[in-house]
């Protein structure tokens, strides 16, 4: 496992036949990550880690974990740190970079390349009513 994590809040949503699968939420700071991440778990997500995520390649795949210093807890802006129960570890299957700017109406495809290996990146604007849903779309996709 790396020793340089990478700055993302990480949830995993379980599929039938494919078990838990990871999204990597990334953008500056204040970008809504964990605000997004605390939307998707009222969901029925669950949190892998929040704010970093150290990320291992083992068998052609990328999975993500919580750094020990702060697993099991997430802050919420304006509340504070809450514990918050988590997932060991999650498969990645996507990144989703949020932003401030305007995203494009039909993006074409793209990836981010973590430990050598791609994963599909979309970017999103985090705080918008419909993140949650774009989320969940896109992960029933991988």
């Amino acid at each position: 496992m790396t020793d340089q994590p990478v700055h993302a809040t990480t949830v995993a949503r379980f599929r039938p036949g494919s078990g838990w699968v990871g999204v990597m939420l990334t953008g500056p700071s204040g970008a809504g990550k964990s605000d997004l991440a605390l939307r998707l778990i009222s969901r029925g997500w669950r949190l892998v880690a929040d704010d970093y995520t150290r990320v291992f390649a083992s068998g052609g795949q990328l999975y993500g974990t919580a750094p020990t210093t702060i697993a099991g807890r997430i802050e919420a802006r304006g509340v504070g740190i809450e514990d918050q129960p988590t997932l060991a570890q999650a498969r990645l299957g996507l990144v989703v970079t949020l932003t401030a700017d305007a995203v494009e109406r039909l993006p074409e495809a793209d990836f981010q390349t973590l430990r050598g290996i791609d994963l599909p990146r979309v970017r999103l604007r985090g705080f918008e009513a419909s993140a949650v849903e774009k989320v969940t779309v896109l992960s029933r996709r991988l």
